[in-house]
């Protein structure tokens, strides 16, 4: 591995902010398609957050100071929907670094499968971060790359555990909402 990978911290910290995101989202098995759009916040939140606190609890770990706590929270609308309803939700992801450029990540909802679940993290060479999470049924691969300072990329693969079938793709383009640094 080149010494030039970023670490965890410097990934999230070009993360925080305010994003405009453009999804498109191909289900194989019912061959069916999908864009949405979503406003998407990541901003930091304190190790000593209560819903750190529960997480950790859930996990059945004492919490670890050490940890980087984010929260993604986002409004989305999607075609499949017959009205244009505005769906929201948010995430907590909590990355326990192991090494320099790989470790865990613990959430309070799986992307995949709606339990708690933690993901297995690494940098590749050209520092694009990669999360892998296994569920109950499923396994979830994703891939985040900075195309710029303010454009991120998520690809992101679901397969069926038990035959490793590919059942869903995306790939998503996240532009940063430049007036929300001002604030």
């Amino acid at each position: 591995m080149t010494k030039n990978l970023t670490t965890i911290n410097k990934f999230i910290d070009k993360s925080i902010g305010e994003w405009k995101s453009i999804r498109s989202t191909h289900t194989l098995a019912f061959q069916e398609f999908e864009n949405s759009t979503s406003k998407i916040y990541i901003k930091h939140i304190n190790s000593n957050n209560k819903k750190v606190i529960e997480i950790f609890k859930n996990y059945k770990l004492s919490l670890n100071l050490e940890s980087i706590a984010i929260s993604i929270k986002w409004q989305a609308i999607s075609d499949w929907d017959d009205y244009d309803i505005s769906k929201g939700d948010e995430t907590i992801l909590i990355f326990l670094p192991k090494y320099e450029n790989s470790g865990i990540v613990l959430r309070n909802k799986g992307y995949t499968e709606p339990l708690i679940s933690s993901s297995n993290y690494f940098f590749d060479e050209q520092n694009n971060l990669h999360i892998k999470t296994f569920y109950k049924s499923t396994v979830s691969e994703e891939k985040i790359s900075f195309l710029s300072t303010h454009i991120r990329s998520r690809f992101s693969i679901i397969r069926n555990l038990e035959n490793n079938s590919v059942i869903q793709t995306s790939h998503t383009s996240e532009i940063r909402n430049l007036a929300s640094l001002k604030d």
